[in-house]
C-alpha cells in the first residue's frame, strides 16, 4: 500500500491534510525555496513545489506519494514573501490594506511508484478593507506574522479584515484542499 508524505513542516498543511482525512507523514524538504530576484509566474510557484517533493521524493520508498507545495502572496505583480521584521509585516499589511491581491499555490504530487509527477498551481483572490494603523499592530502583537506570506494567516485575521475571498479558502491557508483530494485520488491512494 501507497503511503502519503507531505514534503513540509507547516502546521497549516499538516491541519488541512489532517480535515481531509489523510493518513501521512512528515518528511519536510530541504530545497532552498527562493524565487529569481524580479521573475514570478503561478508556473515557477508551482515548480518549486515540485523542486521540494523531489527533494523528498529521494529519501522516501517506492512505495510512497509525495505532496510538495509553496504558497506566494501577490499584490501588483509583486510578491510578498514572509517578512523579516515586524517593520516588514506592517508594511505588507499596509500595501495590502484597501485593496485585491491574489495567493497563488503550487502544488506537486510525486508517485515514487511510476516516476509519475502531477504539478500544478491555484490562484485565490482576496480584498482587505481599510486597514487601520491600530488594526495592522494589534494583529502584528498577537498573532505571529512573521513565518506567513504576506504576512498574514487569513484563518486567524481578526473581523473586519478581509472584505472577500475569491476562489478556494484553503488555498490562501496554504493548500488548495480540492486539487490536492483530487490529485492523490487519481495517483491511486
Amino acid at each position: 500500500m501507497k503511503k502519503l508524505v507531505l514534503a513540509s513542516k507547516s502546521p497549516r498543511r499538516k491541519q488541512i491534510l489532517e480535515k481531509a482525512g489523510f493518513e501521512f507523514t512528515i518528511l519536510p524538504s530541504n530545497y532552498d525555496e527562493k524565487l529569481p530576484e524580479g521573475e514570478f509566474s503561478p508556473e515557477m510557484i508551482a515548480e518549486l513545489a515540485f523542486k521540494k517533493a523531489e527533494d523528498t521524493a529521494a529519501r522516501c520508498d517506492r512505495n510512497s506519494l509525495i505532496l510538495g507545495a509553496d504558497t506566494v502572496v501577490v499584490h501588483k505583480n509583486h510578491v510578498l514573501g514572509k517578512p523579516k521584521t515586524q517593520n516588514d509585516a506592517y508594511d505588507m499589511l499596509k500595501e495590502l490594506s484597501n485593496d485585491t491581491h491574489y495567493v497563488v499555490t503550487g502544488v506537486c504530487l510525486i508517485d515514487n511508484t511510476t516516476g509519475r509527477i502531477y504539478k500544478t498551481h491555484v490562484i485565490t483572490y482576496v480584498t482587505f478593507n481599510p486597514l487601520s494603523d491600530d488594526m495592522i499592530n494589534n494583529y502584528i502583537k498577537e498573532f505571529n506574522p512573521m513565518d506567513k506570506a504576506g504576512a498574514y494567516g487569513i484563518q486567524e485575521l481578526p473581523d473586519g479584515f478581509v472584505k472577500s475571498v475569491d476562489g478556494e479558502f484553503d488555498n490562501v491557508i496554504g493548500l488548495p484542499s480540492k486539487v490536492v483530494v483530487e490529485l492523490i485520488k487519481n495517483a491511486g491512494f
